[in-house]
């Protein structure tokens, strides 16, 4: 589910049905894809992954033995289609993780991973329960519409030049103060 739903950005808006749903809900889609990670979760990384034709590995730069257990589920995302998705923990070792994976892969031996793959454990906070966060993702929707759909409307220079940096860095400033409670420290380097 959307932090943003599409009757709430049509209501800010005011387009009423003018446009499909299905074009407001890529806007929030899009406010999600730039706030859901800034937000702290149970997010790890994995830089390489192997697998047989029956068992994907993935291994981490960091230690992961006291972070995983045999038996928890995870969500695998951004490594190959057959390691991907819900899968159950088989085998914790110091910097690896294993499960079974389906279908009739072919062996691969160990190799990177760029971008890095993600294991997420099951959430244990409901942003779509978080006011704060929730209207920070409307005002990112608004801001990501009106960039969509209204040229030349960034700010303007003293010689009245428009701006191009409508989506810039100041995207996520503008809302910083309302998801400060939720940032993740892994989100704010750089």
């Amino acid at each position: 589910m959307s932090l943003c739903t599409v009757a709430e950005l049509k209501s800010v808006l005011g387009v009423g049905s003018l446009y499909p749903d299905a074009t407001i809900q890529e806007v929030c889609d899009a406010s999600d894809a730039v706030l859901l990670p800034m937000l702290w979760a149970d997010t790890h990384f994995n830089t390489e992954h192997s697998n047989t034709t029956t068992v994907g590995t993935l291994y981490f730069d960091t230690l992961v033995k006291n972070t995983f257990y045999v038996g928890q589920t995870v969500v695998v995302t951004n490594n190959k289609a057959h390691l991907n998705g819900s899968k159950t923990i088989t085998v914790v070792d110091d910097y690896s993780i294993s499960y079974n994976i389906t279908g009739t892969p072919a062996a691969e031996p160990r190799h990177a991973v760029r971008p890095y793959g993600t294991v997420t454990i099951s959430p244990s906070t409901d942003w779509t329960a978080d006011m704060a966060i929730q209207n920070a993702a409307l005002m990112i929707a608004v801001e990501i519409w009106q960039a969509r759909t209204s040229t030349l409307t960034g700010s303007n220079s003293v010689d009245f030049q428009p701006s191009p940096y409508r989506m810039s860095a100041q995207l996520l400033a503008k809302v910083r103060g309302l998801i400060a409670h939720a940032l993740d420290p892994r989100s704010m380097v750089g």
